[in-house]
């Protein structure tokens, strides 16, 4: 069984609550230490748990797994579980490791039916390409895949009712666009003190702020050459509209099969996805920045003088942070796209989603999401994050009309276009607001 996601995500956590630390054998990757020192650290986690007097020693991945095999072969344990987290670490240049697992497992523990043996790991690229990809003697051996993902907002509320937080939905969405859904930022919240309260505590109390640290480590836990992939984010969260791959080769100084591989490893790590714009070609992808807390922290904290412990409370109220909040919530929907389908009754209908930008440089406009749905119908989505009921107002009744107009000249669409408003609290009736066709409020987004 392999286990993977991304850093943080809960992956060690889950196979220890789901087994209870009841394994026969376990042992940790080490990052950045040689295969001779890993292979020591695994000689004397195999003395400890084999209980034996003498410590092992192994010259190489082949013989540390024989000893394994023999350990495991004199155990009692009606099922004997093995689990080998961060196991991307193990695996140096020309260690073998690799190779010598093929054997363990080909050559002995598949053999048997009392092994289960469990890998995890941060590193989403070595994974798929080392194991579910592997064109030697683990091809197709996987038997299960967990790949842990973020929190959706549901599950976070469920979360933190479970901790107690008191928290209304608008705080909790507020809480998700700054530290997304991953689980360990979560578990850093103190419900004693506000959501503005808990930010300043951990972003900006200091140099050493638990979650300004953590940027450090982010890229380099996971990748060789991390300056590249950190590049890369620098790039998307300056460019909310996001980058093609042409633009971030020029921008970043990167190419080749060096930018394709940097690229596919951030998708495969939830740090960034691709979208297509509505009517150009499939290939013609689009990268946007995925994760919400790389987004704020470059946005707020990077660079940033930390002089000012409550840097964030001091800021709530200004244009940059209101700035900051439209892209963030236009990205919570964009990643709570089923719930939105759901909420307009067409999850069951086969649909497309895209953005659409203007090619008319005179008219400049972009739609935030377009879905263009089987029964001939086309959702245009306009996403307002706001802290009262939207107004529409005449002004911006006109614009709403005007752009669908310039959708439609410019897409030369056959379908009917509605106007969708996808909000926090929904929109205020009056005269203006009959544009709308639909609507879709923050609380549909939990479900």
């Amino acid at each position: 069984m392999a286990v993977y996601g991304r850093r943080r995500i809960g992956k060690t956590f889950l196979v220890k609550e789901t087994f209870h630390d009841r394994f026969t054998f376990a042992y940790v990757g080490i990052r950045n230490l040689s295969t001779k020192q890993q292979l020591a650290q695994f000689a004397a986690a195999l003395q400890m748990q084999s209980q034996s007097v003498i410590r092992p020693s192994f010259n190489n991945w082949y013989e540390a797994f024989h000893a394994l095999e023999s350990y495991l072969a004199h155990s009692r344990a009606k099922k004997k579980i093995v689990f080998i987290d961060e196991m991307p670490w193990l695996d140096n240049h020309r260690s073998n490791f690799v190779n010598a697992l093929e054997g363990f497992w080909n050559g002995w523990a598949c053999l048997r039916n009392d092994i289960l043996l469990i890998i995890c790991g941060s590193s989403t690229s070595w994974m798929v390409d080392k194991i579910f990809h592997n064109k030697g003697g683990l091809f197709n051996r996987v038997t299960r895949h967990i790949y842990l993902r973020p929190f959706t907002l549901n599950e976070v509320e469920q979360y933190l009712d479970s901790k107690s937080f008191n928290w209304d939905r608008y705080q909790i969405a507020q809480c998700y666009m700054i530290l997304g859904g991953v689980p360990h930022y979560l578990s850093l919240l103190d419900r004693s003190q506000s959501l503005s309260q808990n930010i300043d505590q951990l972003f900006f109390n200091g140099p050493n702020a638990p979650l300004r640290m953590e940027y450090d480590e982010l890229f380099t836990s996971l990748f060789n050459h991390p300056d590249n992939y950190a590049i890369i984010i620098d790039l998307l969260c300056k460019h909310r509209e996001g980058l093609s791959r042409k633009q971030i080769s020029e921008l970043g100084k990167q190419g080749g099969a060096g930018l394709t591989r940097t690229l596919l490893n951030l998708e495969r790590s939830d740090f960034i996805f691709g979208y297509s714009r509505y009517g150009t070609k499939s290939n013609n992808v689009i990268y946007r920045i995925k994760d919400f807390y790389s987004l704020f922290y470059h946005k707020f904290a990077n660079r940033r003088d930390t002089k000012d412990p409550n840097r964030w409370s001091h800021l709530l109220n200004s244009p940059q942070v209101s700035s900051w909040q439209g892209l963030s919530f236009e990205l919570l929907c964009i990643q709570h796209l089923e719930q939105i389908k759901c909420a307009l009754g067409i999850q069951v209908m086969l649909n497309e989603s895209s953005v659409w930008r203007s090619k008319d440089a005179d008219h400049p406009a972009q739609i935030d999401l377009v879905i263009e749905r089987a029964d001939r119908v086309i959702n245009l989505c306009e996403i307002k994050f706001t802290q009262d009921r939207f107004v529409i107002d005449k002004k911006y009744g006109q614009w709403l009309s005007d752009r669908r107009a310039l959708f439609m000249a410019q897409s030369k669409t056959k379908m009917s276009t509605v106007i969708t408003m996808i909000t926090t609290f929904g929109i205020l009736p009056n005269k203006q607001s009959n544009i709308v066709s639909s609507e879709v409020t923050l609380d549909q987004l939990f479900y």
